[in-house]
């Protein structure tokens, strides 16, 4: 009897410490979220490898908005529609993304997911935190993230795995920037030569 009183006061503390991980994987990513989610906007550079290919270029945030640009495109989200202008055959696809493609492209989509159906958990590394973001549903199409935040609440890389393997974002030169609507927005005026394919 004395064993299992044991067992279960381990149990409870070991509960306890779960559920104290998860508060300050919270705090951290809430202290992360309104930093990187700032109202007037955001710019930083971004490399990629995984599932996607491997790719580097600039993005600017705003909210659940962003612009990527890199070598071989460019993708604007207005937080409904995708378009993604390909430089080499100047095509414009039309799409309505998923979490996982709005993920891809905008590393800074976890500042509004984590909140909901992901069980948290945390470490501390050199120089900051890693959270570990895992599904309650794994149906889902993002199953389990790694976000690797530092001591300024910064994400410096984000790995996510899907049904079919993992990719790596890496974060770096973090600015504020004061950005306008019309940045995430395709102006077919400045791509006069470009054919529009709407896939949605």
């Amino acid at each position: 009897m004395k064993k299992l009183s044991l067992i279960f006061v381990a149990l409870l503390a070991t509960l306890g410490l779960c559920a104290q991980n998860a508060a300050q994987a919270r705090k951290i990513l809430d202290k992360t979220a309104s930093i990187v989610g700032r109202k007037g906007g955001a710019v930083a550079n971004f490399s990629m490898s995984g599932k996607y290919g491997n790719s580097s270029g600039t993005i600017a945030v705003k909210g659940n908005k962003f612009n990527a640009t890199t070598p071989q495109a460019v993708v604007w989200y207005d937080g409904k529609t995708q378009w993604t202008y390909m430089k080499k055959n100047q095509e414009v696809n039309v799409t309505t993304p998923t979490e996982a493609q709005q993920q891809s492209m905008n590393p800074y989509k976890f500042i509004s997911i984590y909140k909901n159906g992901f069980k948290l958990g945390m470490k501390t590394v050199n120089g900051g935190w890693q959270i570990h973001l895992y599904a309650t549903n794994q149906k889902r199409t993002i199953k389990e993230m790694y976000i690797t935040v530092g001591k300024d609440y910064l994400p410096k890389t984000i790995r996510m795995r899907q049904a079919n393997g993992w990719t790596t974002i890496s974060v770096s030169n973090f600015k504020a920037k004061n950005l306008s609507d019309s940045v995430f927005r395709f102006n077919a005026k400045d791509y006069p030569h470009a054919e529009v394919i709407d896939l949605r």
